[in-house]
């Protein structure tokens, strides 16, 4: 750290340019990092590369690691364990090296093999999704990013071992010089924290899609422009109002425009029906909690889920 509190400049190594770690890097550089390495074998991530870090010669992991203060590890959460262990038992990692992986289930134990060799282990997750272009680095600058560090820091607890705060402090720098915001997750809710996201952002993604493909099934020409502003408005309101929100035909008890819904959807597609069962069937229940749906409106929706 230098006497701003913001980490001194940094030779940054990139294990490997997918789609996060290629955009951390070319955020990293735009704050004032280095980056002098990265590692990339397919084609995606060879031409993901040269576009946003430029320059930047493509070498093997363990030589990435060697030549970096801070090592990026953005490898699919799967693969890290494996990954971790590789490179320490070949020596890549030095004391004083800051090393963080971008998993988002995964805290700092899985860097223990690395932290044994003297290194900062630090995970830092954007709550992104990304597509590995350019305009993913402004995205960047515009979303929360999940910071872990070892132990478990206090700020309202005397007793704390001021050291636990050295990496959480590292971490949040870091963030803060993307222009994200840092959000601490203790290690031990990483993968609830992860499900969460994976959850609304990967499920939310599902959910337009099977929208808009009844929508072309009913014949519905450009699907997505008549859906967009309605999808839009609605998670909009979710986040701002929470179920109070809540519209349409569950939410107002209408258990006989749900009937006809899943009879036609079932004509459709089935699949796409027993997701609305069961969205359907999360949404009474949510209705009714919110207020919004009393309980003769409530069994007349779940006698409507069950028979149809």
């Amino acid at each position: 750290m230098n006497d701003s509190g913001r980490p001194a400049r940094l030779a940054v190594g990139v294990v490997s340019a997918g789609r996060v770690g290629a955009v951390l890097g070319a955020a990293l550089a735009r704050a004032g990092h280095h980056v002098v390495a990265a590692s990339g074998v397919s084609r995606a991530s060879v031409r993901r590369a040269a576009e946003l870090l430029p320059g930047v010669p493509l070498l093997p992991p363990d030589e990435v690691c060697r030549r970096a203060d801070l090592v990026v590890l953005s490898v699919p959460d799967d693969v890290l364990p494996g990954l971790v262990r590789g490179l320490a038992a070949a020596g890549a990692f030095r004391p004083g090296q800051m090393v963080a992986h971008t998993a988002g289930a995964l805290g700092v134990a899985v860097l223990d093999p690395a932290a044994e060799q003297g290194v900062l282990p630090l995970a830092l997750h954007p709550a992104m999704t990304f597509t590995g272009r350019s305009e993913d680095v402004e995205r960047l600058a515009s979303c929360c990013i999940a910071v872990t560090a070892p132990g478990t820091p206090d700020e309202e607890d005397p007793t704390a071992d001021p050291r636990d705060a050295v990496g959480w402090s590292v971490a949040e720098a870091l963030v803060l010089e993307t222009g994200a915001e840092p959000v601490r997750v203790r290690e031990e809710v990483r993968p609830l924290y992860h499900a969460a996201l994976a959850h609304g952002a990967n499920h939310l993604m599902t959910l337009v899609g099977d929208c808009l493909q009844l929508l072309e099934s009913a014949g519905i020409a450009h699907a997505d422009r008549l859906a967009a502003p309605l999808l839009s408005a609605a998670l909009d309101n979710a986040l701002r109002h929470g179920d109070r929100a809540l519209t349409g035909p569950v939410a107002r008890g209408d258990a006989g425009t749900v009937g006809t819904h899943l009879r036609r959807i079932t004509e459709a597609d089935p699949g796409v029906a027993a997701a609305y069962r069961a969205l359907a069937s999360r949404t009474a229940r949510r209705a009714a909690d919110a207020g919004l749906l009393d309980d003769d409106a409530r069994r007349d929706i779940d006698t409507t889920l069950e028979d149809e």
